[in-house]
């Protein structure tokens, strides 16, 4: 028989949940109570940093490979370590970064696959969810930095623009994948410095409207990028979709994620409101998936020094607050494993010695690999990884069943030739994985705060969302600001004469009349129409197909 527990009285009296997701939901209730009283200053500059799928094992892995190739075993992000996070989906302990990331920019927990959406409800939420704002956007931190507090912002990232991350902080939609309606969205979004990959994806509407608000474009261009000096807004586009792996990136020609973090700095820097602007180091999740060592570390150690330049430029300005978590673990990844015996009487030089040699990403030497001849194989895997392979794993390489596996979460578990040659570089190190997928673990957490007004202790990713909410000060919370630029169509234009224009499906538009005045609101768009004369919304318009709603400022009503 279940028991049930009545929840506080901000909750519907006929609302209950089962007693072991009551002590859990009370549980939380009792963190963030605790998190609220905590005094936190309001600075003028906010900074979130995400390596995206980077487990503890991996900042451990990138202290003694920096020892091992005679560097300081110290990371840039060691003084700030503060604590950890904990980090899930509304209905599962294990998420995957568009829930998560989500989490972080809203404060909504949501489910596999969404971007800062409210979700849906399940028989297996964790916590609460209010099934009576299913679908609706929720404002993140981002929006509210730039619409509440006149803050510019920025996104810093390594794979393409509308990828999972940088689109929760930008953008809102219940599937991840649909690139269609979310780079509109974050170009809709006028934000003032984007640097990432992403130029196949841009569409002559998004061109076009940069050339309307007087965005820069900058494409391919490493110089141009580092030595831009304008004072408007900057985007910054390398390679067709996501940029490579750091240790496969030629340098000369794209820039490193420290570099395109220290021209955002520069840029945003110049506001005279302060700004807000989020980093990911995309890809250490990317290596993960493919349980690729060496470039999990590489990419680690990549974002690790943009974590220098900011930090530098946090303690030199005295007035900007740091947070630094990833989203997610993932692929299990420990320093040694099952395959290797007495592990606790292993060297340096056995653990990190061959890893130390490999010159490129299991994907990048697969295309290498399918140019060879098989003839020449052998030579060229020695070239690359300093490995001498045998006649038995030349084999294995010449029988993969595919040869490129086109999704990146699928490259360390499908017999791809990625896969075979991270099997091959894998068993010469004592490196251990568990899985390809991500995994359930809390991840660390760093804070900085010229006050000392840190994040610390274990922290719900909630929590951390309210976090950012104090330290940017925000008077209302973004819960509010939801329901007031997203608002549903037919509550905001009640007793109107309205209609949704399908013949652009993908793009719909909503056409209101009163009067002699007509409205008109593009799906996924900060841009409308009054009697044929665009206006800025200021808030980017959201269509959700599967309740057929708009979602949009209450305040437009008044345009009419």
């Amino acid at each position: 028989m279940k028991h049930f527990l009545p929840l506080s009285p901000h909750i519907p009296a006929n609302f209950f949940i089962p007693m072991k997701k009551a002590y859990l939901f009370l549980s939380l209730l009792f963190i963030s109570f605790a998190l609220l009283a905590q005094e936190v200053k309001p600075v003028k500059n906010v900074i979130m940093m995400i390596p995206d799928g980077t487990s503890i094992g991996v900042y451990s892995a990138a202290r003694w490979f920096k020892y091992y190739n005679g560097m300081e075993n110290k990371l840039h992000i060691d003084p700030y370590l503060s604590g950890t996070v904990s980090t899930f989906s509304s209905n599962a302990p294990i998420g995957d970064s568009a829930p998560t990331g989500s989490t972080y920019a809203t404060g909504v927990l949501q489910q596999v696959g969404n971007v800062g959406i409210h979700p849906t409800v399940s028989d297996n939420d964790l916590f609460p969810v209010d099934a009576n704002r299913t679908y609706q956007p929720a404002a993140n931190i981002l929006e509210a930095s730039r619409i509440e507090k006149n803050k510019a912002v920025g996104l810093v990232v390594t794979c393409e623009f509308p990828h999972a991350t940088p689109a929760d902080f930008s953008a809102h939609h219940y599937n991840r994948g649909n690139y269609k309606v979310l780079a509109p969205q974050i170009a809709y979004q006028n934000i003032d410095v984007v640097f990432a990959g992403g130029n196949k994806i841009l569409t002559d509407d998004i061109k076009n409207h940069f050339a309307n608000n007087g965005t820069t474009l900058i494409q391919d261009d490493k110089e141009a990028l580092l030595h831009y000096n304008g004072n408007g807004k900057v985007w910054a586009l390398f390679d067709e979709k996501s940029m490579p792996y750091n240790i496969d990136k030629d340098l000369d020609k794209m820039p490193s994620l420290a570099e395109m973090t220290e021209k955002a700095l520069e840029v945003l820097s110049k506001k005279p409101n302060g700004f807000f602007l989020m980093v990911e180091g995309s890809h250490v999740d990317w290596a993960a998936h493919a349980n690729d060592p060496a470039t999990m570390i590489d990419e680690f150690l990549a974002f690790d020094e943009a974590v220098g330049k900011v930090m530098e430029f946090a303690e030199k300005d005295g007035n900007t607050a740091v947070v630094i978590a990833s989203d997610h673990g993932n692929s299990g990844f420990s320093i040694g494993s099952r395959n290797c015996s007495g592990s606790s009487k292993l060297s340096l030089e056995q653990l990190f010695g061959n890893v130390s040699k490999y010159k490129m990403s299991t994907v990048a030497l697969e295309s290498v690999l399918m140019d060879t001849k098989p003839e020449k194989i052998k030579e060229t895997f020695k070239e690359y990884t300093d490995i001498d392979l045998t006649d038995e794993e030349l084999e294995t390489l010449l029988s993969s069943k595919n040869y490129k596996e086109s999704d990146y979460t699928q490259v360390g578990t499908s017999n791809n030739l990625a896969y075979n040659i991270g099997k091959i570089l894998n068993a010469k190190t004592c490196f251990g994985f568990t899985t390809g997928s991500h995994t359930g673990e809390e991840v660390l957490l760093a804070s900085y705060h010229p006050q000392g007004d840190i994040l610390k202790g274990n922290v719900k990713n909630t929590e951390l969302n309210r976090y950012l909410q104090k330290v940017t000060g925000l008077e209302i919370s973004l819960e509010e600001l939801s329901d007031r630029i997203f608002a549903k169509h037919d509550k905001v234009f009640l007793g109107m004469n309205y209609t949704i224009d399908k013949k652009d499906k993908d793009f719909p538009v909503l056409k209101v009349k009163k009067g002699k005045n007509t409205l008109e609101v593009r799906a996924f768009s900060s841009v409308a129409k009054l009697n044929g004369k665009p206006f800025d919304i200021g808030s980017v318009v959201i269509y959700i197909d599967k309740n057929d709603t708009f979602y949009l400022p209450v305040g437009l009503v008044e345009k009419l």
